[in-house]
């Protein structure tokens, strides 16, 4: 008897993940929101700066940055809705409106937590893809050798995403 009490503690510990779901989901929003706000913030700026004919200095590196930075945050707020939903299908149950219709997307489907792991990976990569071309933007080259530093590190990043692309695929 003690046993079975016990176990079924055991079993239903388990829905405190739900505490990382929904916080998880709530950063997700959070994120949606201030990444929209960015892209708000640049349509705004380069608006005033068309309409009163001025041009500053570095004002297209400086619109692309933003932008780059806002699809930063979306990639991030992705990586928490794929966690949330992926701990939800793992740990509580899987959701039935995604089953439902057939016409649903498959990238939130969940089976196993290595496939969460992969999935987060991979866009957490991208993330880091993302911010490194964010902060390249804003560089300057002085030498041949920092030149090359920055087409070895391109190439390094274009290899490393070719051979994630061939993960989990047979």
């Amino acid at each position: 008897m003690f046993e079975k009490i016990f176990e079924g503690m055991i079993w239903r510990s388990r829905f405190i993940v739900i505490l990382a779901v929904i916080f998880g989901l709530l950063g997700a929003f959070v994120l949606f929101t201030v990444a929209s706000m960015d892209i708000w913030g640049v349509a705004v700026y380069t608006f005033n700066t068309i309409i009163t004919g001025a041009h500053p200095d570095k004002f297209h590196e400086d619109i692309v940055a933003g932008i780059i930075g806002a699809v930063d945050l979306y990639l991030i707020a992705v990586v928490m809705f794929i966690f949330s939903f992926g701990l939800y299908e793992l740990f509580i149950s899987d959701i039935d409106e995604a089953m439902g219709d057939g016409n649903s997307s498959k990238i939130l489907a969940i089976t196993s937590l290595d496939q969460l792991k992969d999935k987060i990976a991979k866009v957490i990569v991208m993330v880091l893809v993302v911010s490194f071309f964010q902060k390249v933007l804003h560089m300057e080259y002085s030498s041949a050798l920092e030149m090359l530093y920055f087409a070895l590190s391109i190439a390094a990043l274009s290899i490393g995403l070719y051979f994630l692309s061939k993960v989990g695929k047979k």
